[in-house]
Parts: structure tokens; sequence; C-alpha cells
């Protein structure tokens, strides 16, 4: 079993996890009403998805 025979600096450990980093999610442009949503989802503002209504719109 590998085992480290000497610690890691501070540096060294915080070098390794600048990658961990949050991502914007992507975004379209819905086909029906062109507000911004993300892919694959149905539209949160008019409720379609693939040119069929899903989901009845929210009425505020």
């Amino acid at each position: 079993m590998a085992v480290p025979k000497r610690r890691h600096s501070k540096t060294r450990g915080r070098l390794r996890r600048t990658h961990w980093k949050l991502k914007a999610p992507g975004l379209n442009t819905c086909s029906h009403c062109s507000s911004p949503k993300q892919p694959h989802r149905v539209c949160p503002s008019c409720g379609y998805y693939d040119g069929e209504e899903i989901v009845p719109p929210r009425e505020e």
C-alpha cells in the first residue's frame, strides 16, 4: 500500500484544488418564447418542450 513518506505542503494541496470550480449552467433560447432555458428541460416561463406544451405556465 502506498503511504506518503512526508506531509504535503499547504500550497501543493491548494494547487491541486484550483480546478474545483463551479461552472455556470449552459443556456439556450426557448424556441417558443425566446427566453433563456437549460437545454433538454421544460421552459420555466412558457412550459413548452420540443414544440409541445408540457406544463401549463404559472400565473402570477
